[in-house]
């Protein structure tokens, strides 16, 4: 019997068999792969996921869901559920837990909160191998956006700059139940080394970042006047009439490394 997709949840069952195929030959998951699910749903990939890697942890907040979800992999595989918000899942302490040293993460994220959880992950970069994520086809093409692009910004800066974010495939609307409005894309992020991590707080890269793009029609002289001045915005190497929308990744690196008396 199939659930009732609840609104409020942002569900969206994927139930196409040939998007499902592709989804699960883009993870290749193999059978010494420690992989996480982000809100299984029905089992669409789950099941197939669990074929392949023998054993799987999902992270499913529709209390409803988590019977269907345990009885249909019963002859499958060593299904694990997390009942759990993914944002309050420690995902180094899950590695730590169970003995692994990365992560695979997967999984059809609602639209509401992608952003969020896409941030989430990416503060556990070290603990994951990789991600491979469903999302509205619009946010897949700001996160792999380059500097010039009108979709460029804060969430592309602030993801390239610790993972390699690879569009994989176009899903339309009418491989779920019930059919979204957008289309939806397939993204693979995968967490960079650690010697290829920029060489500058974090905190301050994010705020340098998150100033310059709240006002991205402003010269980045205006826009960071209350993070930096125009002379440490040149002892970057930065144009300070240059807008946000032009400066690369390490650009803003460049930016947090200057030391401002």
């Amino acid at each position: 019997m199939n659930a009732r997709p609840k609104k409020s949840f942002g569900q969206h069952f994927l139930h196409e068999k040939r998007y499902i195929e592709r989804i699960v030959s883009a993870i290749s998951p193999r059978n010494d792969d420690f992989v996480v699910e982000i809100g299984p749903g029905e089992g669409a990939l789950t099941l197939p996921l669990l074929a392949a890697a023998h054993r799987l942890t999902a992270i499913e907040l529709d209390t409803d869901l988590i019977p269907g979800l345990q009885a249909r992999a019963t002859s499958v595989g060593e299904l694990s559920i997390i009942h759990s918000d993914v944002l309050k899942v420690n995902f180094t302490a899950l590695a730590h837990r169970h003995g692994v040293e990365k992560l695979r993460i997967a999984g059809n994220l609602p639209y509401y909160i992608s952003s969020p959880i896409l941030f989430h992950c990416v503060e556990h970069a070290s603990a994951i191998q990789d991600m491979h994520f469903m999302l509205q086809k619009e946010v897949v093409d700001r996160m792999a956006a380059e500097p010039g692009s009108k979709v460029y910004g804060r969430l592309s800066v602030m993801l390239q700059l610790v993972c390699r974010v690879e569009p994989l495939f176009t899903v339309p609307p009418g491989a779920f139940r019930p059919p979204p409005k957008v289309d939806s894309a397939v993204v693979r992020m995968v967490p960079l080394a650690a010697d290829q991590l920029p060489d500058a707080d974090p905190e301050r890269i994010h705020a340098i970042v998150k100033a310059a793009f709240a006002q991205r029609r402003k010269t980045l002289g205006n826009a960071l006047k209350n993070v930096m001045d125009a002379t440490a915005i040149l002892a970057a190497d930065v144009d300070p009439k240059a807008r946000a929308e032009t400066l690369s990744p390490q650009d803003y690196v460049r930016l947090a490394r200057v030391v401002v008396e």
